[in-house]
């Protein structure tokens, strides 16, 4: 077994690997278009989440907000759905101060 001088040993460890562009935005965009953690997709390529993670940032300052703005049908629908939701959470309440008090009254 050969013993390597200190200056090669520092040289190997400070060695990173180099990704392209391309291969950083393919997979934010993996990322971003799937349901898939950024976890998942590290992995399965052999890159760091953290790593990743940076990628993403930079990939969504330079794109600057990739997410496309609401239609107004999509507003519409999302108010109508905000309602029912908040309805929901009323009848919920509702039906646990009645149970509560009809649990309470049946042990009398």
């Amino acid at each position: 077994m050969r013993v390597l001088p200190e200056s090669e040993f520092m040289n190997m460890t400070a060695s990173r690997r180099r990704f392209s562009q391309e291969f950083k935005d393919e997979l934010c965009q993996e990322v971003i278009s799937t349901s898939k953690t950024i976890k998942d997709v590290a992995v399965a390529y052999g890159v760091g989440p953290e790593t990743l993670r940076t990628w993403l940032i930079k990939y969504r300052d330079t794109r600057g907000g990739t997410e496309a703005e609401l239609t107004v049908d999509e507003r519409a629908r999302l108010k109508e759905l905000e309602r029912v939701v908040q309805d929901l959470r009323a009848e919920t309440a509702f039906l646990k101060k009645a149970s509560a008090y009809f649990a309470r009254d049946q042990r009398l």
